[in-house]
């Protein structure tokens, strides 16, 4: 074998050369690419740690908020059954003064007449008793007794006294 020609030489040479830098600028681009993608996934790590976190965060504040609710619940409820208990107490009472009331209504639609018949009665009381029974005519001793027949078999009838206990 003969060797080759020097200008061939020379272009093999150029070319191994252009490979070599081709391989080299493609070896520093690929390290710059994974430097790159190295930075890239310590960023996403970095961001999905703060988002664990936040989210962990969230969770701890979602439970405080529902004991906290749920307290609040608690004690509306207790406070719910405290009031019924009171409106309960309440239309008991009302209950009760509905009928006092109704008491009252009723003496005060009597009052006209009974304050008619304690005047009379008073007056009655003023005049004080009856004289004897023979100076009334027919024997009787009360003009206020009932007389049915039965009576006048009595010998003597108790004389009419008027009072009030009002």
């Amino acid at each position: 074998m003969s060797a080759p020609p020097p200008l061939q030489i020379r272009e093999a040479n150029a070319h191994l050369a252009a490979v070599h830098r081709r391989a080299a600028e493609l070896e520093a681009r690929l390290e710059a690419a994974e430097c790159t993608v190295r930075a890239q996934a310590e960023r996403l790590a970095r961001h999905d740690q703060h988002l664990s976190a936040a989210l962990d965060e969230l969770g701890r504040a979602k439970d405080r908020e529902i004991a906290a609710l749920r307290e609040q619940l608690l004690t509306s409820e207790a406070a719910v059954q405290s009031l019924q208990a009171a409106v309960r107490q309440r239309d008991k009472l009302i209950g009760q003064l509905q009928h006092r009331a109704e008491l009252l209504q009723d003496l005060c639609r009597r009052r006209p007449p009974l304050a008619g018949l304690l005047a009379t009665l008073a007056e009655a009381e003023r005049l004080g008793p009856l004289p004897a029974s023979d100076s009334l005519p027919g024997g009787s001793s009360s003009p206020l007794a009932n007389s049915t027949g039965e009576e006048e078999d009595r010998d003597e009838l108790e004389p009419a006294v008027f009072g009030t206990t009002v």
